[in-house]
């Protein structure tokens, strides 16, 4: 099953920028693949503490 992705803009001051290169090139992923893995982690995190994020249906 085929996932459907939205492209989308990110800015990031050039530390978190050049860090972030080098944890990616480290763990062999795009830097796209480690900050979409750091999200869903982040999101994981989150709802385990607070609860599910309720996503409006458009």
């Amino acid at each position: 099953m085929a996932t459907s992705k939205i492209q989308t803009g990110l800015r990031l001051d050039e530390m978190t920028y050049e860090k972030s290169r080098v944890l990616a090139n480290q763990e062999h992923r795009s830097l796209n693949n480690l900050v979409e893995y750091a999200l869903q982690k982040y999101i994981q995190e989150y709802e385990a503490v607070n609860g599910p994020i309720s996503v409006p249906e458009e």
